[in-house]
């Protein structure tokens, strides 16, 4: 996700999806992931039978990978508690979505779903149809969490279950969270779900810690978009982007000021919220926003076609 001072990522090659030195970067880092992750299962005691009962395990890129039940119970994870509260350092993430591009397919939500096993009638992403006037054609609003850099819902909390993170990640633990919802109240926005019955949750032993974990829903708990920290620390793109085949939500580093998009194309983010003359919604508010929306202007897409279709 990086930039250089004097990016041309996005001029003379706007399909370049990387360049090869964040390719080596990456690469080495799962390398070492992978390998501290042998290392770990490795380093059991050897005195310990094999249960010969295999458990999936669920890795920080979000693969499945099956090991005996007696390594796993002596696997340490890779990153501390300190360290997911803390977040990632150096880092301050943001969201672009570009509401001229979206054409309300609802692939982001899906992929979410996916990504954090929710079921069809949860949505951290939420795809709203909207029409400024009955003259014009509606448009499509997808509305995550917006990770505020005030956010109301971390002041609330009596358990410091919700809180804000160095990277600019607003988390949940929901092995604190006491389900009193003052939080859901606080946010402006309405992005928070409450769970009041037992989740279906997949057979998968997570060894992240809580507000780091893929699978967030829990009886009695808060849950929301969380920004994918597990794909973050890999130097890998929320879910929700990796799946917009519009190209409408971008991701990055405003430390950096660099943000990428489904194709891989890396721009200066500085420069994409000024040319499309950027806004965060309800801002107004205080709430310091880190998810901007470009307008809907200029679509790329036939609006009524769009809207036939999406109503089959």
């Amino acid at each position: 996700m990086a930039c250089g001072n004097n990016c041309t990522c996005n001029q003379d090659n706007p399909g370049n999806k990387d360049n090869s030195r964040r390719d080596f970067l990456i690469k080495g880092l799962m390398g070492g992931i992978g390998a501290a992750f042998l290392s770990g299962c490795s380093s059991n005691d050897k005195s310990k039978p094999v249960s010969n009962e295999k458990v999936n395990v669920l890795t920080h890129d979000g693969k499945l990978v099956a090991v005996d039940k007696s390594q796993v119970a002596n696997f340490k994870p890779h990153i501390s508690e300190e360290d997911v509260r803390t977040g990632i350092p150096g880092k301050k993430f943001v969201m672009v979505i570009d509401l001229a591009k979206c054409d309300g397919c609802g692939k982001c939500t899906k992929a979410c779903n996916k990504m954090h096993y929710l079921p069809s009638n949860k949505k951290w992403i939420d795809v709203v149809e909207m029409q400024d006037s009955p003259e014009v054609a509606p448009y499509y609003f997808p509305k995550p969490c917006f990770h505020c850099d005030n956010p109301p819902c971390t002041k609330v909390c009596p358990v410091d279950a919700t809180f804000k993170r160095e990277d600019g990640i607003v988390a949940i633990d929901n092995e604190r969270c006491i389900g009193c919802r003052f939080c859901m109240a606080a946010c402006p926005y309405s992005v928070r779900l409450f769970n009041w019955t037992e989740p279906v949750k997949p057979n998968i032993e997570e060894t992240t810690p809580a507000p780091e974990r893929v699978i967030q829903s829990k009886k009695g708990c808060v849950e929301k978009c969380d920004f994918c920290p597990h794909m973050a620390r890999e130097g890998k793109l929320p879910a929700c982007v990796t799946h917009c085949p519009m190209n409408a939500i971008w991701f990055g580093d405003a430390n950096e000021d660099a943000v990428t998009c489904y194709d891989g194309t890396t721009t200066k983010l500085s420069q994409l919220l000024e040319d499309g003359a950027a806004y965060r919604f309800m801002e107004d508010l205080g709430t310091e926003p880190r998810v901007y929306y470009l307008p809907p202007v200029n679509r790329t897409y036939n609006a009524k076609e769009i809207k036939i279709k999406n109503a089959e």
